[in-house]
């Protein structure tokens, strides 16, 4: 990766965010001055309404071309109406634009074969009169990649330590670590998925309170009783112990994922031992293949989630046998849900100045490859 910027005045970029954990499109208007420097403008959140999240996991389900086809187009009109909302927000026209970086929702995610996600780019370049940069993950694919974590590149120029070495762990759907040497050093900088975030945890909660689709504040996993003998069980799945490179989604960790430990551990309990799962899974990760005691920082929807947070803690803690807290993303950045957002702005930004966005490192790819294709303004 070549950091060498070739902007010669400030970018604004709309970076937007729509991932595994199917809660809704993140959008964030970023201005970089160079590309190791950004200022987060302003962050929305458009939520899937009921109706709408149920049509992804409808077509995530049941193969229906005309609903993948129709899927196609609104989860891009859903994406316009976050793009209005955070303009709107900031107060800033269009006009004032460069590009729309729009990574679209992952339907199916089977590296080194295929990476596909849907959500018609040419809906935002005709909405808002600006070039927008999609389809991130299919080049590094084709180069024998993984596809995923591309935000490495962002925790690298932006949110690495001046100083010396981070681990970032984001926490959504699916949860992912990186570890940068120092910030701005991309060599010896690696990342990779460690398993379920979120998914898992909002899937039982939907089938055991109607209505809802995550445990605000953990109240239901307070409920319930973590059972060790099932988090073990299924920890010593053998794809927890893989070395990276390696990514994964809802293909795994989906839907009859959360089933199979419904129909074992109905209600609070199985809510509890899936948030266990997440946070434990994410602590054997760092403890197997991060150097020992580096400092950690996390950010995503699972942050929110106090039982799943205490798991990882207390997990690490254990494992690295000295107290170990996970610091939050906010009190050295921003809001730490808008972090997947302002990375997806940078990589946009990196494709258009034909730089390269994924690290082989991590990924696993042949090489470093500019990512992403471009729809005109």
């Amino acid at each position: 990766m070549r950091h060498r910027s070739t902007m010669h005045r400030p970018e604004f970029v709309v970076g937007l965010m729509s991932g595994t954990s199917l809660d809704g499109v993140d959008a964030a208007l970023v201005r970089f001055n160079g590309l190791m420097h950004a200022t987060l403008i302003a962050h929305v959140t458009r939520p899937y309404q009921p109706e709408e999240r149920a049509q992804i996991l409808s077509v995530l389900e049941h193969a229906d071309l005309r609903a993948m086809a129709l899927l196609h187009v609104r989860l891009a009109q859903w994406a316009a109406d976050a793009v209005e909302a955070v303009l709107a927000k900031a107060q800033v026209p269009a006009t004032q634009l460069d590009l729309i970086a729009f990574p679209g929702q992952t339907l199916w995610h089977e590296p080194p074969t295929v990476t596909w996600q849907l959500g018609e780019p040419a809906v935002l370049a005709e909405r808002f009169g600006v070039q927008v940069v999609h389809n991130f993950r299919a080049r590094d694919v084709a180069a024998g990649g993984q596809g995923a974590p591309l935000v490495t590149a962002a925790d690298v120029l932006l949110f690495g330590d001046s100083e010396g070495p981070r681990g970032l762990i984001n926490i959504g759907g699916m949860a992912n670590v990186s570890f940068v040497p120092k910030r701005g050093e991309d060599h010896g900088a690696f990342a990779f998925d460690t398993g379920p975030g979120v998914a898992i945890l909002d899937a039982l909660v939907a089938m055991a309170e109607r209505g809802r689709t995550y445990d605000r504040d953990g109240a239901i996993a307070k409920r319930g009783t973590i059972r060790d003998d099932v988090v073990a069980e299924l920890l010593a799945d053998p794809w927890f112990s893989e070395a990276p490179p390696k990514s994964t989604g809802r293909e795994r960790f989906g839907v009859p994922y959360a089933r199979a430990l419904q129909a074992r551990l109905p209600g609070p309990d199985g809510i509890a031992t899936a948030a266990a799962l997440s946070g434990r899974s994410i602590a054997e990760a760092i403890h197997r293949f991060l150097p020992a005691q580096v400092p950690l920082v996390g950010s995503g929807g699972g942050m929110h989630h106090p039982v799943l947070v205490r798991e990882l803690e207390s997990h690490l803690s254990a494992l690295r046998r000295t107290p170990t807290r996970v610091q939050p993303f906010s009190e050295l950045f921003f809001d730490g849900d808008a972090k997947e957002a302002v990375a997806f702005a940078l990589l946009g930004l990196l494709t258009i100045h034909g730089q390269p966005g994924n690290l082989p490192s991590v990924t696993g790819a042949r090489g470093a490859r500019v990512l992403g294709a471009v729809t005109p303004a």
